[in-house]
Order: C-alpha cells, then structure tokens, then sequence
C-alpha cells in the first residue's frame, strides 16, 4: 500500500519541525544563488525562508506527495512548486542547482547513501548540497511502532511498510569528501516539549507512523491506536512542564569542489 500523506497533521507541530531546518540554512554560506531547491519540500512552510534569505534566486520546491504540493502552493504563490520523485529528480536532470536543501527526506528513500553522488552532481560547482535527517530511530517513538506492528493480528497488514532510516554523521561526511567536498557534519539532540492529548502520537502519526497506519484495515486501526498510544504514555510521562520528546537530528553541509 502506498500511504499519502496530511499536511494538516504534519504542521501541527511546525516549529519543533522547522527549527532543524533554520539551523541548517544557517551554515549555508552561499551569496547570491542562481537557483534553490527545497527537495522534499513538503507544505512549503519552509520553503519561504529560502526565497527570503536569497530574495533574487529562482526557488523550487519539489515533493513526491501530491497534497503536500497542493498545500504549499495554496500557501505560497512566490514559489515554484512540483511533484516530483526525489530518486528520478537527481538522476535525470544537469548541473544546474546553486544551492540544493533536503529536510527530514532522505530518511525514506531507502539506500540514499548511493544517492548522495547523483545529488551532489546536480549542484554547481562551488555549490552547496545540504540535508537534514532524524537520528533517533532506536528511540521508543519508533521502537514501540516496529514492536506492536509486528505482533498478531497487526504484522500481516505491516510487513513491508515504509519505514524511515538514516547514518551518523561520520557516515554522510566520508561519503562526501570522497567526492571531494568541503564537509560540515554534526548532530543536535532537541528535547520538544510537547503538550496537549496524547501529543508523542500527535507527532509520530503525522511522519514516521503514518505509512504504518494507514496499512491497517479500519477495524485493527483503533485497537492499535489505543494500544499504541498506551505504550507511548509510558514511555514518555507527563513532567511539569508537558510531555519530554528527545529528538537527534543529523545535519550535513557539502560545498560541492569548483
């Protein structure tokens, strides 16, 4: 089954989400791109910020899902938005990108490593190819979604799901500089403080979870939920100040050799 994808959902929490993607932007030297593109834009929320920060740049903002592009281009009418599929994107097209940004993509497109050449051989020389990746998936946000996916009566609707992956940042910077980058790669672990009802669920069932999700018949869906959400309060218990969410996020920054 092919899931789809709520941008609704998405941008419940848009400020934790797009903070790893200004702190990413930040270490972006570039001056006066020619031409931007958000791969894997998905609402395009994000995508203004690169239109301001390079007022005078052609920006672009690409995704696979066909309501996050709907979304973005009913929010944002001074970018260029499309459907387009990250893996046929970065094979089939020139040199032609100033500055290329990924945030939280690449983690669903399995076997990205060898992808990382065809991407970086779509940016300029002197460039720049910058990707951001959660690195948290030992943590029980995902461990408790694999575990309780896998038990009766839920594994034979669950097995083959999309599930999202990523490196170290050790992992993304040798690739890199074997293609003769400049490379700037680090981590950052954020602790959201999440409120409201249920919100670890809020936040999984609106990424990682949803392939998961959708791939349950409507009559498994509300016991998993429940047992799902059960497990979830357990593993991340209301403080004083809401409910602690950990979240390691791994960012890379390539200049691409002149």
């Amino acid at each position: 089954m092919t899931h789809t994808w709520d941008p609704e959902r998405y941008l419940t929490y848009a400020d934790e989400r797009g903070r790893p993607f200004v702190e990413l932007l930040a270490r972006v030297r570039a001056e006066a791109p020619g031409a931007v593109v958000d791969l894997g834009c998905g609402p395009g929320n994000l995508t203004g910020l690169l239109a301001e920060r390079w007022p005078d740049a052609a920006v672009t903002g690409l995704d696979a899902s066909p309501e996050m592009i709907a979304r973005a281009r009913a929010a944002e009418s001074r970018i260029a938005f499309d459907v387009a599929d990250l893996r046929d994107w970065a094979v089939r097209g020139a040199r032609d990108v100033d500055v290329l940004v990924s945030n939280a993509t690449l983690q669903w497109v399995p076997g990205h490593l060898d992808l990382l050449p065809a991407l970086a051989g779509r940016v300029t020389p002197g460039g720049w190819l910058a990707f951001q990746v959660p690195g948290n998936f030992d943590e029980p946000s995902h461990t408790i979604r694999r575990d309780l996916a896998a038990e009766p009566p839920y594994a034979p609707h669950t097995a083959g799901v999309a599930a999202p992956s990523s490196h170290d940042p050790a992992v993304y910077l040798d690739a890199l500089t074997r293609l003769g980058c400049e490379v700037d790669a680090w981590e950052t672990t954020y602790l959201h403080v999440l409120t409201g009802a249920d919100p670890v669920f809020t936040w999984v069932s609106g990424t990682s979870a949803r392939p998961t999700l959708q791939a349950l018949p409507e009559d498994l869906r509300p016991a998993f939920e429940a047992e799902f959400k059960r497990r979830l309060h357990a593993a991340y218990p209301q403080r004083e100040c809401g409910v602690v969410l950990p979240f390691r996020r791994i960012f890379v920054v390539a200049r691409i050799p002149a």
